[in-house]
């Protein structure tokens, strides 16, 4: 008995294996599926924002969109708008110019701090995308809605008062910032998310560092992209920008640019 009883069990678990395998790989296709479409999505709602639109008096020929010319002039008409709005704030901001590898923080209109990037990645909406689009959403900035770091935006330092001047001490406490790594994501009002990391290699571990930081942030995309699944909703895509600058430029930017500031891009 006890022989047939194994024998009758065995199916039914290797059933029930069958089974789930099968539904994770439905999950698997079904999820997969999902995050293709959401670049599409957040490109339609780009476009349905930024596409131009003919008044009835004025007709305007479609072809000028595609031409190299004109593009270019608009991408620069869409940089100094963007400029020229952040320049009137007497704010201090950031201005990204990806063509010239460059990144400045300025106060109405003038360069206080440059810096040079090393590397530069993009979403392919934003690289290869509609050019007349990408260039009429650049025409106004960015606004900085939330910020992920490795340090911390303002050091805090708390020190003890000194009963008299005979325990006075002066406060020598080296910045945590020189010995952590530099990495951060500037998250902007229309979803965009520019991603700042420092180039060197200080010690080791820093590479490691870096893989945690991102690895949190994907996990932290994903968890998100899921709860969207499960209600049949097509997940958010979030554009990026990916940068690589000196660590002493990234923290001098991050610290200096407000914590809901303003950027301009170029691309």
């Amino acid at each position: 008995m006890e022989t047939e009883e194994i024998i009758i069990k065995q199916p039914r678990k290797k059933t029930g294996l069958i089974i789930l395998i099968i539904l994770l790989s439905s999950f698997v296709i079904y999820y997969s599926i999902m995050a293709l479409l959401s670049p599409g999505k957040k490109m339609k709602e780009i476009s349905n924002e930024y596409v131009f639109k003919q008044d009835g008096k004025t007709q305007v020929d479609e072809r000028i969109f595609s031409d190299s010319a004109y593009l270019r002039l608009l991408k620069e008409k869409a940089y100094l708008q963007s400029r020229i709005s952040m320049a009137e704030t007497d704010s201090i901001y950031m201005t990204i110019n990806l063509a010239d590898s460059t990144v400045n923080l300025e106060i109405s209109g003038v360069v206080v701090h440059p810096a040079e990037i090393k590397d530069i990645r993009m979403s392919k909406i934003l690289e290869k995308g509609n050019k007349y689009i990408i260039s009429s959403m650049l025409s106004s900035p960015f606004t900085i809605t939330n910020y992920i770091s490795s340090i911390e935006k303002e050091p805090l330092m708390i020190t003890m008062a000194p009963k008299d001047t005979s325990e006075y001490q002066p406060d020598i406490i080296p910045d945590t910032a020189d010995f952590e790594p530099v990495n951060y994501i500037l998250e902007m009002h229309n979803g965009i998310r520019i991603y700042v990391y420092q180039e060197e290699e200080l010690k080791h571990g820093n590479g490691m560092h870096i893989f945690i930081f991102d690895l949190r942030d994907r996990l932290h995309k994903t968890l998100s992209s899921l709860k969207n699944v499960f209600v049949f909703k097509v997940p958010d895509y979030e554009p990026y920008i990916k940068i690589r600058l000196s660590r002493a430029d990234a923290k001098i930017i991050f610290r200096a640019i407000p914590k809901h500031g303003q950027i301009a891009v170029y691309m």
